[in-house]
């Protein structure tokens, strides 16, 4: 059992300290919960296991294999994979086609986006497993403006699983979702595949007490605790500095 090992990662801005030396594991199977109040550092760590950041110290590994200097796209194609706060998706195709996407760009056939010829039958397989898993079939030829705000983010969820990531990292899932809505990301996560490793980055506690079964617990660059969430919970620390205070 490897997955994506952290030790000693930090990230400065001159005399800036962003993060400080952090030792971070996320196993297969793992469903981790990152939070922390406005400034933690949350958004600095998810860019600096994605590339968007290379790191001032520290190393990234992946089932043993170094990917601390690798590119966006490198570590991509090595198996990193991140939805957004804000839905990045093709909102003039179906739901189909906007699946269809990073298959073919992951299989090298990017140039027939459109197409659906038998030497294909794979990928449409491929797209309609994903759309079974997240409940999507009902909605596979709607085009994706006219979806409602909780539904994109399960069109999303899922372009991002056609990547065949080892490891996913959920950026604020629940943002914009309505409430009424909430549990089709709870019920999405929870039937995510059981080998993958999850980092769920979220300000949504009763989510994160709903799907994590580890809590990291970020303040100031630093990690001040991590735990189960009733070891979370009963820390009077994260009582003050996050639980009971605002947070993003």
């Amino acid at each position: 059992m490897q997955g994506l090992a952290i030790r000693e990662l930090s990230k400065n801005f001159g005399g800036l300290h962003v993060a400080r030396n952090l030792n971070v594991t996320l196993p297969p199977g793992c469903r981790t919960a990152l939070i922390g109040p406005n400034g933690a550092g949350k958004t600095t760590f998810a860019n600096l296991l994605t590339g968007v950041l290379q790191p001032s110290s520290g190393t990234i590994h992946l089932n043993g294999n170094d990917i601390g200097k690798l590119s966006e796209s490198a570590r991509v194609r090595a198996g990193i994979a991140k939805t957004f706060q804000i839905t990045n998706l093709f909102r003039g195709l179906t739901v189909r086609e906007n699946l269809r996407l990073p298959i073919l760009e992951r299989e090298g056939g990017a140039a027939t986006i459109f197409g659906r010829a038998d030497g294909y039958r794979d990928i449409e397989a491929e797209i309609a497993k994903l759309m079974d898993e997240l409940h999507l079939t009902p909605l596979a030829e709607k085009v994706v403006r006219g979806l409602a705000y909780g539904q994109q983010r399960l069109v999303e969820l899922a372009l991002t699983l056609a990547l065949r990531p080892k490891v996913l990292i959920l950026d604020e899932p629940a943002a914009g979702v309505p409430t009424t809505d909430s549990h089709l990301i709870v019920a999405a996560i929870k039937r995510l595949p059981a080998d993958l490793s999850v980092l769920i980055i979220e300000h949504d506690m009763e989510l994160v007490f709903e799907v994590a079964d580890k809590i990291i617990v970020l303040v100031n660059g630093a990690i001040l605790m991590e735990g189960t969430p009733e070891e979370v919970t009963r820390d009077p620390r994260v009582r003050e500095l996050y639980l009971g205070a605002g947070h993003d």
